[in-house]
C-alpha cells in the first residue's frame, strides 16, 4: 500500500467549505473529506511550524524530541517518518516545507523532490512548483511502495500579508523589508466591501484576558505579526480574513491537482491519503492573527483520512479527539509498518468501529519565545472542556465549556460551579506530565 501525506500550513480546521463555512470554497479538499472521514476534532501538537512538523514526523510531543521552537532538530537517535518507512522498505520521497533542520542531512530520510539548495519561497509562488514535483513522482513507475510527502506553503502566506498592512510599534527588521511588495502582487487585493466575511463572534479580546497573552500579544519576534495590527480597523480585519481565504483557495488548487495525479495514475485504490495541517490560523478570533495561541482557531486543523474500501466514504467523527502525533503510528497501521515508541496512537481502530473508545483528553503544547523556554504553555481538550495553563502571568489559568461557548469567551477558572471540572483537568495534566515526562509543572512552580 502507497501513501500520500498532504500537510498545508497555518489551516485551521474552520478553513474548508465542507465544515459549513461559507467565506471560502474548497472542492478539492472537500471532495478529499467526501472520499473518506474527516476528523472534527483534529489539534495540533504545538501550534508553531517546526516543533508541530517535529511532532509529525516522529509522533512524539515537542518536549519529547527536543524541538520547542523553530530552528531546534530531532535528536540524532529518534527516527522520523521517513526513516521508519525506508528502514521497511519503502520508497520515501518529499517536497516542499520541511521546517526542521536536519543537520546538513536536508529532509531525514526522505529523497527531495526539489532542489533543497534553492528556497522555495511563499506559498504564492512555489506551492505550484511543489505540486509540479508531487505529480511528477506520481507519474513514475514505482517498484516499491511509496510514501510521499507533499507539504505545501499557504495559507501561510497570510503571515506577510499582515504585516504589510501598517508598520509595528518599534523598528521593522531586516528581514519584513519588502513585505509590502510581495504582498501588494496577491491578485485578491482589492475585494470590495460587499465581498468582505464578517468579523467572528468572538473577536473582542477579554478584558481579564491573562497576562502570558498579552505578553505574546506585545513580542516583535518570533510571531510578531500581532504587532502589525494595533491600528486595525473592522475593515481591514475582514479585509484579513477574506486574504486568508483566499490564500486557502489557492493551496486547494493545488490539492486538487495533486489528487487528479493519482487518480491519473491508477493508483487511488492502493493509496492512504492523509491530509491536515502544522497549526491554524487565529482568523480574528480575540483579535488574533497566525499562529503561537491555544484558543480553538491556531489550534485546530483539517484532519483527513482515505483509503477506498477500507474507510468508509463521506463519514464525519465528531467526538473523537485526534493529534498530529498521531499520523506517524496511523500510517505504520495501515502499511504493516513497524511503529517506533511514540506518545501518539493509530487512529485505525477509531476508523473501523466508531463507537470505540479514543482518549479521553488530548494536550497541546507551546513555547512561544525562543529567547526564554521557561515561557511556555499547556493545553488539555476533553471531551466538553478545554483547560490551559501557563508558567507565568496571572491569571495562571483559563477553563472553557466548549458545548456552550465554543468561541472561548467566558473563562470558568474562578467559578464555583466549575470547581470539580478544574480539579479534573489539572490531574488530567499532571497524569500526562508523568507520563510523557514533561517538565511543565515544574517549570511552571518556578515561574
Amino acid at each position: 500500500m502507497n501513501i500520500l501525506f498532504l500537510f498545508t500550513d497555518q489551516q485551521s480546521n474552520r478553513a474548508l467549505s465542507c465544515t459549513g463555512n461559507p467565506y471560502l470554497h474548497t472542492p478539492h479538499m472537500d471532495a478529499l473529506a467526501n472520499s473518506g472521514l474527516r476528523f472534527e476534532q483534529g489539534y495540533c501538537a504545538a501550534p508553531v511550524c517546526g516543533p508541530s512538523r517535529a511532532c509529525v514526523a516522529t509522533g512524539r510531543m515537542a518536549h519529547e524530541n527536543g524541538v520547542l521552537v523553530n530552528g531546534m532538530s530531532i535528536p540524532e537517535q529518534m527516527p522520523t517518518m521517513g526513516e521508519v518507512f525506508g528502514d521497511a522498505g519503502y520508497q520515501t520521497a518529499w517536497t516542499g516545507r520541511w521546517c526542521v533542520p536536519g543537520n546538513g542531512r536536508g529532509i531525514r530520510g526522505f529523497d527531495c523532490l526539489h532542489d533543497p539548495s534553492q528556497p522555495l519561497g511563499q506559498g504564492m509562488l512555489a506551492d505550484s512548483h511543489v505540486a509540479d514535483c508531487a505529480i511528477d513522482f506520481l507519474g513514475q513507475k514505482h517498484e516499491r511502495p511509496f510514501l510521499l510527502g507533499v507539504s505545501l506553503c499557504n495559507p501561510h502566506d497570510i503571515c506577510y500579508w499582515v504585516m504589510q498592512q501598517s508598520t509595528p510599534q518599534g523598528k521593522l527588521d531586516a528581514e519584513m523589508i519588502g513585505l509590502k511588495e510581495m504582498a501588494d502582487s496577491l491578485p485578491f487585493n482589492f475585494a470590495t466591501a460587499g465581498d468582505l466575511p464578517p468579523l467572528p463572534d468572538n473577536f473582542a479580546i477579554d478584558p481579564d484576558e491573562p497576562e502570558f497573552i498579552g505578553k505574546c500579544r506585545a513580542r516583535r519576534y518570533y510571531g510578531q505579526e500581532g504587532t502589525f495590527t494595533w491600528d486595525w480597523d473592522e475593515q481591514t480585519w475582514r479585509r484579513y480574513l477574506y486574504a486568508y481565504y483566499r490564500l486557502t483557495e489557492m493551496v486547494d488548487v493545488q490539492v486538487g491537482r495533486v489528487m487528479a495525479a493519482l487518480g491519473a495514475a491508477g493508483l487511488e485504490e492502493d493509496t492512504l491519503v492523509v491530509l491536515t495541517s502544522d497549526h491554524g490560523e487565529g482568523m480574528a478570533a480575540h483579535r488574533w492573527v497566525v499562529k503561537l495561541g491555544l484558543y480553538e482557531e491556531p489550534a485546530r486543523v483539517p484532519f483527513l483520512l482515505s483509503l477506498p474500501g477500507s474507510i468508509p466514504a463521506a463519514t464525519v467523527d465528531e467526538g473523537h479527539l485526534v493529534c498530529g502525533i498521531d499520523v506517524l503510528p496511523t500510517m505504520c497501521d495501515y502499511a504493516s509498518v513497524p511503529c517506533p515508541q511514540v506518545s501518539g496512537t493509530s487512529l485505525r481502530p477509531l476508523v473501523e468501529d466508531p463507537v470505540a473508545t479514543g482518549r479521553n483528553a488530548l494536550v497541546c503544547e507551546m513555547h512561544p519565545d525562543p529567547k526564554n523556554l521557561a515561557m511556555q504553555a499547556r493545553m488539555v481538550r476533553s471531551e466538553h472542556h478545554k483547560y490551559i495553563a501557563f508558567s507565568e502571568g496571572e491569571p495562571s489559568e483559563q477553563l472553557f465549556d466548549l458545548v456552550t461557548d465554543p468561541g472561548e469567551t467566558r473563562n470558568l477558572v474562578g467559578e464555583t460551579t466549575a470547581g470539580l471540572v478544574l480539579i479534573e483537568h489539572r490531574r488530567l495534566l499532571e497524569q500526562w506530565c508523568r507520563q510523557t515526562s514533561d517538565d511543565f509543572a515544574r517549570a511552571a512552580e518556578a515561574g
